[in-house]
Formats: C-alpha cells, sequence, structure tokens
C-alpha cells in the first residue's frame, strides 16, 4: 500500500453521478494537483479542463476518448489512460474502482 506523505488535501468531496463517483483533491509534495476516488459500476462522461493521467488502482473498466467512438479500451488494475485537455471522455465502470487522477498542467 502506498503512504502519501507531505499532502495538503482537500477535505471537501466532489460527488458526481449522484454519488456514484466520489473524489477528494490533493496537492502532493511536488506541487502536483490530483484527486483520490472511487468509482461505482455504471456509465459516465466526463470533460476536462487540464490534461489528465487516471491510474486505476484497483477495478475494471472501459474507457472511449472524445473522437475515438468506435476503438473501446479495457483498463484494469495497474493499468491507466491519459486524457488530453478541453476533451471528454466515456467510462464505463465494470466492477468498483479505486482511481488517482493527476491533472498535467
Amino acid at each position: 500500500m502506498q503512504i502519501l506523505k507531505n499532502v495538503d488535501l482537500v477535505k471537501k468531496a466532489n460527488i458526481y453521478f449522484d454519488g456514484n463517483v466520489t473524489s477528494r483533491n490533493y496537492v502532493d509534495s511536488q506541487g502536483n494537483k490530483r484527486s483520490l476516488g472511487v468509482m461505482m459500476p455504471g456509465e459516465y462522461t466526463f470533460g476536462t479542463d487540464n490534461a489528465e493521467h487516471m491510474e486505476i488502482i484497483s477495478g475494471k473498466v472501459e474507457i472511449l476518448l472524445n473522437g475515438l467512438e468506435s476503438n473501446w479500451e479495457l483498463i484494469e488494475e495497474g493499468g491507466y489512460f491519459e486524457v488530453p485537455a478541453n476533451s471528454s471522455f466515456d467510462i464505463k465502470v465494470l466492477e468498483v474502482t479505486d482511481y488517482c487522477c493527476t491533472y498535467i498542467q
């Protein structure tokens, strides 16, 4: 289990899709803005302002990046995907999924 030290944590949760997706934002010791969260099974669409690196800590999802309508990609525990800035992605959460998102400035 990875332990995060020397972080600035925002106590207020980000709650999306009637509570089916939740996260908490923090800034790590190198100044990177990140969020840790949990997604319940379902299908969701997210928009991005900044580019994002999304690590799947546990669980299983399928993702579809904006503009790639025929290429769903399976991402499992230990995998990741990246989303460009000012874009969107669709995600099918196949089982409860724990994730870490890094916002790329």
